[in-house]
């Protein structure tokens, strides 16, 4: 199909203005994020309608913990990514190169239907970024959308405005990863730059109504410091505000980088600590138990409102309007008056060619 977002150079190359990276290819050859080429005068997404696998899963996985809790979300990803973390959980995806092998087929249309036909309430575009496969992301939100369902997008937010602007139009929700705090850690770590993520996160919170949250995979040595963590924290309240939700996971041994140790859960519930701290109302833990890192609490009495096990919701205490029970205040997010009830299952199905 053929892509969006570039323009011709008067040197003969063309540019993809998708992300920061700016790629610059003549003819044959492919951006960075592998997916994208360029075939004679123009550029193409090569992975349209293909995708790397479909799962039904919890939406506390991708994770958000105020969307719609409790409920099912159809998730799928395609090859290839614009990021190069050396840590990357999903780099049998987003890594790689023989896609005719890795993907199944499947329209936005059929994509829509088969979340209508199975009960989710969202479709998330996930696993790699829907940042390079932004064309099939937005026919597939769209075609959700004439069916009721709902879009998310769980995304490092490495994009230019245009496509910024054009791919969240569409969205009803993100999860955006904030993979550390320092120009050095994304240089050396992911080979991107810390800025054009911050500008996507306030762009999300404060130009659009995408529900917003926001997740830091802790590397142990590399993005855990306290220093890091309250700068963190400060920039997130002060530019964002103290409501958006931000969940710091461990991280396991993966990719290029299984020479550094597992997250300790002690180092989650010190991030935990310091991000509250700094004034966030919601933080929560991810891939190791941590009981009070799962509860959703009341910003103004600090009740428990939502109450989980993992993916399981144990206890649901919101008001009709979203509120809490004891005070009164509301609860930021997309709430319905009762939750879900998907639990921790992780479902893979197979659409129809």
């Amino acid at each position: 199909m053929n892509a969006r977002w570039w323009h011709p150079l008067d040197d003969g190359r063309i540019q993809c203005d998708l992300c920061p990276r700016e790629c610059r290819l003549r003819d044959g050859q492919r951006g960075f994020c592998f997916v994208r080429a360029r075939e004679g005068d123009e550029m193409v997404l090569t992975t349209y309608g293909r995708s790397s696998g479909f799962c039904i899963d919890p939406i506390e996985k991708k994770p958000l913990a105020h969307f719609h809790p409790g409920t099912s979300v159809l998730s799928f990803g395609t090859a290839g990514c614009n990021l190069g973390c050396k840590f990357c959980q999903n780099w049998d995806m987003s890594k790689a190169r023989e896609m005719d092998r890795l993907m199944d087929q499947a329209s936005p249309e059929v994509i829509a239907e088969t979340a209508v036909d199975l009960g989710c309430r969202s479709v998330a575009f996930t696993y790699n970024d829907p940042v390079i496969f932004a064309e099939y992301a937005i026919d597939t939100a769209l075609a959700c959308h004439e069916r009721g369902v709902y879009a998310v997008a769980v995304t490092a937010g490495y994009v230019n405005p245009e496509a910024r602007r054009d791919l969240f139009a569409v969205m009803d929700a993100a999860n955006v990863d904030l993979k550390g705090f320092t120009d050095d850690f994304y240089a050396k770590v992911t080979g991107t730059r810390l800025g054009p993520v911050l500008d996507t996160l306030t762009y999300l919170v404060h130009e659009t109504d995408v529900w917003v949250e926001i997740t830091t995979l802790l590397i142990p040595g590399h993005n855990d410091s306290d220093e890091e963590l309250h700068a963190m924290g400060r920039w997130v309240r002060s530019e964002l505000g103290p409501d958006v939700p931000h969940h710091v996971t461990a991280f396991h041994p993966d990719w290029r980088m299984r020479d550094v140790p597992p997250t300790p859960a002690a180092t989650l519930r010190r991030a935990r600590e310091i991000l509250l701290d700094e004034g966030l109302h919601h933080v929560y833990t991810g891939n190791v138990p941590n009981r009070a890192g799962e509860v959703t609490y009341c910003s103004g009495c600090r009740a428990a409102l939502i109450e989980r096990d993992q993916y399981d919701i144990l206890r649901y205490r919101l008001l009709p309007d979203g509120s809490c029970p004891d005070c009164g205040t509301p609860l930021v997010g997309r709430f319905d008056e009762a939750p879900g009830h998907f639990g921790t299952r992780r479902i893979p199905v197979r659409l129809a060619r």
